[in-house]
């Protein structure tokens, strides 16, 4: 059965970069799938939808019509990867909401892949809401991202038994150049030529971190 990879970015914590790592997701998948819908469920801007409003909308959790919803959505499995930019308000509420439904058991059924990208924070509030999902989320779809803007040093023991995707930091003058709301990591590295660059090679490293997580949803061969 074909798959539809839907990816939860997700955090307790604000600040930690869960934007960005959506962003960098949703332009790997418009460049190796050619389509991609992105669900912006943030209070603050900037969000997933001021960077990409072409591919994402905003989803509200607040309400139980907001989560049938966004879960009709996801629940589909059509083919278009899903990617959820999940702010830090909304994380008890959404993982509560995915409790309750069952998400995890009808995606199995429905050939949906749910990966959850949590973004680790160095405090006990991040550890917490690991340990929830470690409790609560298939092991083989809990991934830790290491953000190194954020976390400067090695990796928290409570993450470190979980598959893990690195995003390395960048210094402040690139951060600040791919903070630009018209900046596209994809058109960055079709327009520049000198490969060798800090900033090409930092969207290549990540771009083939998030090709093995989609070569992981190709049937194994037996």
């Amino acid at each position: 059965m074909r798959r539809t990879p839907v990816y939860i970015i997700c955090s307790p914590r604000p600040l930690v970069g869960k934007t960005l790592i959506a962003r960098l997701l949703c332009e790997f998948l418009l460049l190796q799938r050619g389509s991609v819908t992105g669900f912006d469920v943030n209070l603050k801007e900037p969000s997933l939808l001021d960077f990409l409003p072409g591919t994402t909308e905003t989803a509200d959790i607040d309400n139980t019509f907001g989560k049938m919803q966004l879960m009709d959505r996801l629940i589909v499995n059509d083919g278009i990867a899903k990617v959820i930019d999940l702010g830090f308000h909304a994380f008890d509420e959404f993982f509560t909401m995915v409790g309750q439904i069952g998400f995890f058991k009808e995606a199995a059924r429905r050939g949906i892949a749910p990966f959850v990208l949590f973004v680790a924070d160095s405090d006990r509030t991040s550890a917490r809401g690991f340990e929830m999902l470690r409790l609560n989320v298939p092991e083989r779809a809990l991934l830790v991202v290491d953000n190194e803007h954020i976390l400067r040093g090695e990796l928290p023991a409570a993450f470190s038994r979980n598959r893990q995707i690195k995003i390395a930091a960048l210094p402040l003058f690139l951060k600040t150049y791919i903070d630009r709301v018209s900046f596209s990591f994809t058109g960055y590295l079709r327009a520049e030529k000198d490969s060798s660059t800090e900033l090409h090679q930092w969207i290549r490293d990540n771009y083939f971190s998030f090709r093995e997580l989609e070569l992981s949803l190709k049937p194994q061969r037996g």
